[in-house]
């Protein structure tokens, strides 16, 4: 492991010494590629140098046990030191385990209500909350593309940008169907009523050129923006949706007021539900194993639990269960995310 260590630290000493150097500064497209490099590593780098010198402190408390008159010294040092290096270690071994490709990336969340009505559309909208203060607390930046409310304030469909550092390794188990029992606020005689949202978190493509997308398979209509993605209402037709005739996918972003950017925003999300549709055949051909897959990773797939009259959250894939369900749609969904995690990194091992 030290050898691996090594060279992580080498190597991102080598990319801040490029940062330093006039070329590189001058070239945003340079700049650009070593940020990206450097975000990789830089976590894991700084581990390292931290873990070296507590290696080296070790060494130097060892050796000082046999001076008599430093021994107790050395002794404190050392009970101070080594349980710094274990949990070190720990981390370090985990981080240089073979991660999923994606987990860097930025994510488009798509949050749809299904069964149940009118109360489907008020549980996508707790899911959207739940998901936007989490991605706060986190330091990501969430952007609507598009949203359709429904009568009463919930979200028949909403589909957000989530960027920020690793985003889509906190949210990739997302994915799934979300299942609510609670009493809805129209139920007069306390029925206990079950509804659905599905959850689909989408890793997005960063270079467009990585996927082919002809001209002539995109229809493209523009439309005027209404509810939470555009505050502009009957001034422009700014809001722009793009069919992909050989899939059937449809994708709409109605977030800025320049046409412009929203199309352009709707061709990255476009390139990414494709990408995502090829990864998806690819796995049911057989032909690729997603590494960290809790379950079937299938959108169709019933992943969670939350029963208000018992206070409880149950993941299925995981068999956990959670209480304290406001707190969990506030954002404090650490916990379960950790949960899933901890699963997958047991499945791959």
């Amino acid at each position: 492991m030290l050898d691996k260590l090594h060279n992580i630290i080498r190597d991102y000493d080598a990319i801040q010494d490029q940062f330093l150097d006039p070329k590189v500064s001058s070239d945003m497209e340079q700049l650009k590629e070593l940020g990206k490099k450097k975000t990789k590593i830089e976590e894991t780098a700084l581990l390292a140098k931290e873990y070296i010198s507590l290696l080296n402190r070790q060494k130097e408390a060892r050796e000082m046990l046999e001076d008599s008159e430093m021994r107790d010294l050395a002794k404190e040092e050392l009970s101070e030191i080594e349980p710094q290096l274990e949990k070190l270690e720990h981390i370090l071994t985990r981080e240089l385990t073979p991660k999923d490709p994606n987990d860097p990336k930025n994510i488009l969340l798509e949050v749809r209500a299904g069964a149940g009505g009118e109360e489907a559309s008020l549980f996508a909208a707790d899911l959207v909350r739940m998901y936007f203060r989490y991605a706060e607390n986190m330091g990501f930046i969430v952007e609507i593309l598009s949203a359709h409310e429904s009568e009463n304030g919930g979200y028949k469909e909403l589909v957000a940008e989530i960027s920020g550092k690793n985003v889509y390794k906190h949210f990739k188990f997302e994915s799934g169907v979300h299942r609510v029992q609670r009493i809805p606020k129209t139920e007069s005689q306390g029925r206990i009523h079950t509804s659905t949202a599905s959850i689909a978190v989408i890793p997005e493509v960063e270079d467009m050129g990585e996927i082919e997308i002809k001209k002539e398979d995109v229809r493209i209509d523009t439309y005027r923006a209404s509810g939470a993605g555009g505050q502009h209402i009957n001034k422009t037709d700014s809001a722009i949706r793009l069919t992909h005739i050989p899939s059937g996918i449809v994708v709409a972003c109605q977030d800025d007021r320049s046409q412009h950017k929203n199309k352009e925003k709707a061709f990255r999300a476009l390139a990414s539900r494709l990408a995502e549709a090829e990864h998806e055949k690819r796995i049911a051909e057989g032909s690729e194993k997603r590494l960290s897959q809790i379950g079937t990773g299938d959108r169709s797939e019933k992943i969670r639990t939350y029963n208000f009259p018992q206070d409880r959250v149950t993941d299925h894939r995981i068999k956990m269960n959670f209480s304290n369900i406001p707190a969990l749609l506030n954002g404090e969904i650490q916990d379960m995310l950790s949960g899933c995690s901890i699963a997958s990194e047991k499945q791959e091992k």
